[in-house]
């Protein structure tokens, strides 16, 4: 399919000794936006690890992994074109960058700026582009360390996006924040939705999936349960089947919440 992110088909994942992906078929557009949900557990985040070749799926006949159009990658060259959002911090060193150095270290995937790092003018240029892109030019100097967990999220999205602005994928990014970080985040997603970024979201909450967000993948067990508009899925029928909990919905501003 031309103008693909990601095809899998028939696509079974190990995790040491249990099957993690059962039988995964899933086709994601260069340019869409697209929440996979899910309870804890349910394999949302090694999906994500699979589509970034971090893990493997089990060699199989009909079993077919392409990315960007193509069966085979250098995982260097992979990382390129994807920005992945954590949920864990890259690494101690990046708690003493600045927000501006931060994001630099996004072209060398490194937590810090070691001294053997060649840093170009253009690089910084893109870096500054990059954290005014995501609403968070104010911490350009600012210790990373000593931001807020919502600043901290701006400025990772900033990191992730400053060497591949095209794909953003997102491992349950609002964990940990609280109300006002959680809303910060939600426009920061929107802005770069509007922009034609891919945005694939990982999350729990109903309440992450941003308007742009018009299709849904539901995950059960290691497998996608359901797969459509978010209008159809995201019903209190539907997510309370998911989460196996009752669940009643709000519908406000274009959002859906989940209580």
């Amino acid at each position: 399919m031309a103008g693909t992110f990601v095809e899998l088909e028939h696509v079974n994942v190990m995790r040491g000794d249990r099957q993690a992906l059962h039988d995964i078929s899933l086709a994601i557009r260069q340019g869409e936006q697209l929440a996979l949900l899910g309870p804890n557990g349910c394999g949302k985040s090694t999906l994500l690890k699979t589509m970034t070749c971090e893990l493997y799926p089990l060699a199989e006949a009909e079993m077919r992994v392409r990315l960007f159009g193509r069966e085979r990658w250098d995982v260097t060259e992979l990382k390129k074109r994807l920005g992945v959002v954590q949920a864990e911090l890259p690494g101690k060193p990046i708690l003493r960058q600045t927000g501006l150095d931060a994001v630099i270290t996004g072209f060398f995937s490194s937590s810090a700026l070691w001294p053997n790092l060649m840093i170009t003018r253009e690089m910084r240029e893109q870096a500054e582009a990059m954290l005014e892109r995501v609403g968070a030019t104010t911490l350009r100097e600012h210790l990373f360390g000593e931001m807020s967990s919502g600043q901290q999220r701006r400025v990772m999205i900033a990191r992730s996006l400053v060497a591949s602005a095209d794909c953003l994928l997102l491992d349950e990014p609002s964990n940990t924040l609280d109300l006002f970080a959680q809303n910060e985040l939600r426009q920061v997603m929107r802005r770069l939705a509007q922009q034609g970024t891919t945005i694939i979201l990982i999350t729990h909450q109903v309440a992450d999936i941003i308007p742009e967000m018009q299709r849904v993948v539901m995950m059960r067990g290691g497998r996608i349960v359901a797969d459509g508009p978010r209008e159809t899925l995201l019903t209190e029928p539907t997510l309370s089947e998911l989460f196996s909990t009752q669940v009643r919905l709000i519908h406000r501003d274009g959002f859906y919440h989940a209580c």
